[in-house]
């Protein structure tokens, strides 16, 4: 996927750092690929202002724009609400932000980061429970995408709608034309084949589509208040609840979903500020380009869906659904065009690097990033995108309590590892040998996956009481309520202890 080891024989991002003996062992190693070798200072092309077009392009999508709307049916307020996502932004920050910094100084993946912490076999435990439910996320943006692809078709071909229905893709509950198939296909090779030509390609896409989508929430914002003559009611209720106590215990839970939106890349951020030109280009390009884009747009959601009410008498939460109700071809058409960028710009560096990453990661000498963006690309549609959107409340918003709970621990094992244990300090040759320093016992430093698991195992039980598979106390569906925070906490504190009798 890389272009940058094609100056030279030997991969400039060693070559800098190793002597030329170590460098040709290294490059022998089963663990090294020219895609997950560092990048070096003298390739590295993203400041600042590309930093934060990455999170304007991930965080404008639909699932942004509808996220207040559940925590205003769960009896907030509009600026409760909107509160609540800006403070859940800036909680996960601060973890994107400490292994972010990994990513910048030593130019290296996410997968080989967790190396140092987990052992160069057991990164595979971490880097694929990220990488799954990227799978699975791709797969739904795709399908949001191919939707946004299918409707601008009927406008010019309004009768491909009468296709006929495809048995593999029909359910009980979702019935599947093959035109609707046909569009998810187009999108799903657009977003392919934008990853095939590589990082820099990603780079300019997410640049092209930020000040587009900046304009386009801004031009929302405008119509409604203009055809509303104001911004409706939404923005004038207050809150439904009856006392402060049932005010925090909605806060909390809602405030881990929040933290859980974006605490996927809070692991596998290194992915990209390895590109980064310096500290303060990662630092000050995400905290601005996240912490401002959320909230706006979560308040664009809530602004124009209040708007709603007035115009057409319901509140319509859902953007595709009140794009139908215009009658304008020229407005339906640039605003489905919107969409669909909206989606690929998410699901590009949301959904694709990390699980691509991950596959190249455990076959680095058969696979490379290139094949791993398709591998992502099939294991997407393998989940089937069409049958989750079915219950997409339940599956999104269970899923995002749920996963926190499973990458909470990572992130506490692999901060307290490289700002606790080692103070930044990494052996970077050490990374790519398999039997280096970081080889621990197999490949697997066993400290890293006992923290792991403790730090999952007090959720579980509020996990299966909130699918309904057992009744528990009260007390674990409370403890579960903050699942994110628990399992960060329990992880970062067991490594430490086990860290330091292991060094003894």
């Amino acid at each position: 996927m890389t272009d940058r080891s094609s100056s030279s024989p030997a991969s400039p991002g060693l070559a800098s750092d190793l002597g030329a003996d170590e460098l040709a062992r290294v490059e022998q190693s089963p663990l090294y690929n020219p895609d997950l070798a560092p990048v070096p200072s003298h390739a590295r092309r993203w400041r600042m202002v590309d930093l934060a077009h990455l999170w304007v392009g991930m965080s404008v999508c639909i699932p942004t724009y509808m996220l207040a709307s559940g925590l205003i049916e769960q009896g907030m307020s509009w600026w409760q609400a909107v509160a609540t996502v800006a403070l859940g932004n800036l909680i996960v920050i601060v973890p994107m932000l400490l292994n972010g910094h990994a990513g910048t100084k030593y130019g290296i993946t996410f997968p080989v980061f967790a190396r140092a912490s987990f052992g160069v076999r057991g990164t595979h435990v971490a880097s694929a429970l990220r990488a799954v439910v990227a799978c699975g996320w791709f797969g739904i943006q795709t399908w949001i995408g191919g939707a946004a692809v299918y409707r601008l078709t009927l406008l010019l071909w309004p009768g491909l709608a009468d296709t006929a229905a495809i048995a593999l893709v029909s359910s009980e509950h979702v019935r599947v034309n093959a035109a609707q198939l046909a569009s998810f296909l187009v999108f799903w090779a657009v977003n392919v084949g934008i990853f095939w030509r590589g990082m820099e390609s990603l780079r300019r896409v997410e640049n092209l589509g930020a000040p587009i989508l900046i304009v386009l929430g801004l031009a929302l914002l405008v119509w409604a208040w203009s055809a509303a003559g104001g911004f409706g009611p939404i923005l004038s209720q207050g809150d439904r609840f009856a006392t402060a106590g049932d005010f925090w215990r909605t806060f909390f839970p809602s405030l881990t979903a929040m933290v859980g939106f974006w605490a996927t890349l809070s692991l596998n951020i290194p992915d990209f500020t390895r590109e980064a030109k310096s500290q303060r280009d990662q630092m000050l390009g995400q905290f601005l380009g996240l912490n401002t884009t959320m909230p706006f747009y979560a308040f664009v959601g809530v602004a124009v869906t209040s708007a709603t009410v007035v115009i057409f008498g319901e509140s319509i939460w859902d953007p595709v659904e009140l794009l139908a109700r215009f009658d304008h071809p020229v407005v339906i058409a640039v605003s489905l065009l919107a969409l669909a960028l909206a989606t690929l710009t998410t699901n590009l560096a949301a959904n694709v690097v990390a699980p691509a990453t991950a596959f190249t990661n455990f076959f680095p000498r058969r696979v490379s990033l290139r094949a791993g963006g398709v591998l992502t690309g099939l294991v997407g549609i393998a989940m089937m995108p069409w049958k989750l959107l079915a219950d997409p409340g339940g599956y999104i918003f269970t899923w995002l309590i749920g996963y926190s709970a499973l990458l909470g621990p990572i992130g506490g094992v692999l901060i307290c590892d490289y700002f606790v244990i080692r103070r930044t300090r990494l052996d970077l040759a050490g990374l790519y040998r398999d039997d280096g320093p970081y080889r621990y016992r197999g490949g697997y430093n066993l400290p890293a996956l006992a923290a792991l698991a403790l730090g999952v195992a007090p959720n579980v039980p509020g996990f299966l009481a909130t699918l309904g598979v057992v009744r528990v106390a009260p007390f674990w569906t409370t403890l579960y309520h903050y699942a994110w925070f628990l399992a960060f906490a329990i992880a970062f504190g067991v490594y430490y202890l086990l860290m330091r009798a292991v060094r003894r």
